[in-house]
């Protein structure tokens, strides 16, 4: 029997996003960071859930998502299981989801009192912090 990894994370119910939403963010950045490793059993939907509190039905529609982008597979029988890593988008795609990500940010942070040099500063202490996570773990 396969040891089922811990899931370390939050549901925050000011956040904008749906639940199912934070999940996903939540896990992938955990398998990003190598928090989670490949091949790493998940809990169950039901699992999860409960430590959670929340329906069960939000982590099913997490994990489908999660499965569809090839963060997750899902073994019959056997439960839900983390992926290798696997960059599956081309320069330009790339290059378009991190000018989305990055006009989403200025727009839900450019109304705080803070200076585009603080807001640069924070960006990348947490960039550096996710780095040094990633060479913690190697």
């Amino acid at each position: 029997m396969t040891k089922v990894t811990a899931i370390a994370i939050q549901i925050a119910p000011g956040d904008a996003r749906p639940i199912f939403r934070q999940i996903v963010d939540e896990i992938r950045r955990e398998i990003t960071t190598g928090k989670i490793p490949a091949g790493a059993k998940l809990p169950s939907v039901r699992g999860l859930a409960m430590q959670l509190t929340i329906n069960a039905n939000t982590v099913a529609k997490a994990y489908t998502e999660l499965t569809n982008l090839g963060v997750l597979e899902s073994r019959k029988g056997l439960g839900v299981f983390a992926c290798e890593v696997t960059q599956q988008l081309s320069s330009a795609e790339q290059s378009d989801k991190l000018a989305q990500a990055t006009q989403v940010f200025i727009n839900d942070v450019m109304h705080l009192d803070f200076t585009p040099q603080q807001v640069s500063d924070y960006v990348l202490a947490q960039l550096n912090q996710l780095t040094q996570r990633d060479k913690d773990n190697d």
